[in-house]
């Protein structure tokens, strides 16, 4: 009888004790799960700490880059600090939106004195390419902002140095080229919005700021086409058809054909617009170089 009433039992007994292991097993793996994790989060906290100590500079240095003094410098903090940088953290966007409007404004008051003959359809691309991501970020690479940024993304590091590597190739302006991070051109305006909030809203003082850092400024005999526009142009002046092939989201490519032949290939994984341009001013360059056509300048 008994050992019938064992063996009846024995299944449940032995689900009981696997139940048990399984349970231990449980909280052993948790214990080593959690242990992980606080390990990578340790490591993680720890490189952030090192890559945040190494971007902090003096203030004093950025005041005596832009030529102010700051009577409040949080301002000053919060205008180089990205909303990476930490959670929580006063980063720069409110600064950035202050000085997008006010930077447009002083270029805009200072083009309308400089050029009186100069109708609004030039003006509006004059001042475009004073302001556009790519001119204020070599503004920010010429007086060293970079280096003062506060943020939480190494891979910036690297994305800058690309930006960096590729300046000597377009002394000036690469008109659409260039892949320009934001956050360098975002640190300008944010820097202009914190002296014009800082100086009691001060367009004067702001501008003198400006002055200093968008050095030099693209003038009129110096504006170039978009590279989209000028292909189109020299294509319609000489009655060549256009096609475009968008091979971007498989291959990060655009692929130009003029009159059904190849004339020019752009890549950039990174912007699709980047690599339509690139691919345009391929093709246009090689229309000027093979068949001799003339080439067009931006006041056309």
């Amino acid at each position: 009888m008994a050992s019938w009433l064992e063996s009846l039992f024995s299944p449940v007994k032995c689900w009981v004790n696997s139940s048990q292991r399984l349970q231990n097993y449980g909280y052993i793996l948790s214990n080593y799960m959690k242990g992980i994790e606080a390990d990578e989060k340790e490591t993680k906290d720890s490189l952030l700490e090192e890559f945040r100590t190494e971007l902090l500079r003096n203030p004093e240095e950025i005041e005596k880059i832009i030529g102010y003094n700051f009577n409040n410098r949080c301002l000053l903090l919060q205008a180089f600090t990205h909303v990476s940088y930490h959670q929580g953290c006063m980063s720069y966007e409110r600064l950035e939106y202050v000085g997008d409007s006010v930077l447009n404004l002083l270029i805009t008051k200072e083009q309308f004195s400089m050029y009186p003959n100069l109708p609004p359809g030039l003006l509006t691309p004059l001042r475009a390419a004073n302001v556009d991501t790519e001119k204020l970020a070599r503004a920010a690479v010429q007086h060293n902002f970079h280096k003062y940024i506060r943020h939480g993304q190494p891979v910036l590091r690297k994305r800058i140095q690309t930006f960096i590597d590729v300046l000597p190739k377009h002394p000036l302006h690469s008109h659409g080229l260039i892949n320009a991070p934001k956050v360098l051109a975002d640190v300008v305006e944010s820097t202009l919005g914190a002296v014009f909030i800082d100086s009691n809203c001060s367009i004067d003082t702001t501008g003198k700021v400006a002055n200093v850092l968008l050095k030099p400024i693209i003038t009129p005999d110096m504006l170039q086409a978009h590279p989209v526009k000028k292909l189109y142009e020299i294509c319609q002046k000489n009655k060549l058809r256009v096609r475009l092939v968008d091979l971007w989201r498989r291959e990060g490519t655009y692929e130009v054909f003029i009159n059904n032949q190849l004339r020019g290939t752009g890549k950039c994984r990174e912007k699709k617009e980047i690599a339509l341009n690139r691919a345009a001013n391929n093709a246009y360059n090689e229309l000027v170089r093979t068949i001799g056509l003339k080439e067009i300048t931006a006041s056309e």
